[in-house]
């Protein structure tokens, strides 16, 4: 039998041993070229972003909006350097500049999910900043389900109070409250007293008083909806109720009796029973000295001839000083130099305009008539029921 001579080994080694070193070479080379790569690409993104973040810290917005453009074309898959293009944007007010942002990264497909939903709720605040509500809404009902439901729902609240949707409002306060994000019984309590002022202006006035009486049972402490149940049933001709639900939203809420002194004292003269209401008011007014309640004592004791109605007037500057209340005293006194008195009255009276207003305790807005609902920072019960001077 013929043998096969086996193959030659020395002939395998040599090849090994020649390519080991060349292989190694290669390797190096290639490594050395990726990291030099690496290092000419990073020097630029890092440099310009932290040039970015060094003009943010200066406050000067302009200049760090450049820089962040510049780290983006340097490196364009970057998410982060998108996000912080789309803040800068829209703190700006360049709300489609962040929108564009924005929607460029939900357009790509190498972002992870938790980047696209954090790029979802970017977008919705540009929509709400930029007073887009309806884009606005569509994009935080999107948010359903993720790590920003909290926050969408609570700007969804701004949203649906911004565009007076009190129905909408009122289902996202109730899943607030119920995932515990605190109390929303009196803001439900007014939005239901938004409803019912709309069903008083088209003559549905029992379903109106339903909505009011709701209104009490969910906040019985607050006091709107007691002050409007009895508006309602004075208008029905029904004084008497109406002097007995704000004799009970005195007991319920007496921080506002001076919001319900005029009032209070309308009604128990329309149904000629002025000394459960004076009482009310004195007691009050011992509690808490106000100009509201003080006009409105004056009011009933002259019209029940009380003959020194008018010294309450006395009374209370004696207990603090108010110009409001010396204006209102000079108002009904003969002074030596009568003649001049109209001149004297008028100066008094623009004197103190001013020191009659609300003002907000959120923002100052200042407003002859008492709000709920603060006009200028949207801020619920942000009024207190006093005037200026007595703040």
């Amino acid at each position: 039998m013929q043998t096969v001579a086996p193959y030659p080994m020395d002939f395998d080694a040599s090849l090994i041993l020649m390519g080991l070193p060349l292989a190694f070479v290669l390797g190096w080379l290639a490594s050395r070229f990726d990291l030099r790569q690496l290092r000419l690409e990073n020097r630029h993104a890092p440099k310009a972003y932290f040039k970015g973040l060094n003009f943010l810290l200066n406050e000067q917005q302009d200049l760090a909006i450049d820089a962040f453009i510049e780290a983006v074309q340097n490196d364009p898959d970057t998410s982060e350097l998108h996000f912080a293009l789309g803040n800068l944007f829209r703190r700006r007010g360049e709300y489609e500049r962040a929108v564009r942002v924005h929607q460029h990264l939900l357009s790509r497909g190498d972002i992870s999910a938790d980047d696209r939903q954090r790029a979802q709720h970017g977008l919705a605040l540009d929509y709400l900043k930029a007073g887009l509500l309806d884009r606005a809404e569509s994009a935080l009902l999107l948010l359903e389900g993720t790590r920003f439901e909290e926050q969408a729902r609570i700007a969804l609240l701004a949203n649906y109070e911004r565009s007076r949707d009190w129905e909408l409002a009122a289902a996202v306060a109730a899943k607030l409250e119920a995932s515990g994000q605190g109390s929303f019984a009196v803001r439900l309590a007014h939005y239901l007293c938004e409803q019912g002022q709309a069903l008083l202006a088209a003559q549905r006035n029992s379903e109106a008083e339903s909505l009011l009486l709701q209104a009490i049972d969910i906040a019985p402490a607050a006091a709107r909806a007691r002050i409007d149940l009895a508006q309602l049933q004075n208008a029905q001709g029904e004084p008497k109720k109406a002097l007995q639900t704000l004799l009970a939203a005195i007991k319920a809420a007496p921080g506002s009796v001076a919001l319900m002194a005029p009032s209070l004292a309308a009604y128990a003269l329309a149904c000629s029973n002025p000394d459960i209401a004076l009482n009310a008011l004195k007691a009050a007014y011992e509690e808490s000295a106000s100009l509201d309640v003080l006009d409105a004592i004056v009011a009933l004791e002259a019209a029940t001839a009380h003959t020194s109605a008018r010294d309450w007037y006395v009374h209370h500057l004696e207990r603090q000083p108010s110009l409001v209340a010396a204006a209102q005293w000079i108002a009904g006194e003969k002074l030596e130099h009568e003649q001049f008195h109209p001149q004297v009255q008028r100066a008094l009276d623009h004197a103190v305009k001013p020191l009659k207003r609300y003002r907000c305790a959120a923002c100052g807005f200042e407003a002859h008539q008492h709000f709920w609902h603060c006009p200028g920072c949207q801020a619920w019960d942000s009024y207190p029921a006093r005037r200026v001077e007595e703040l």
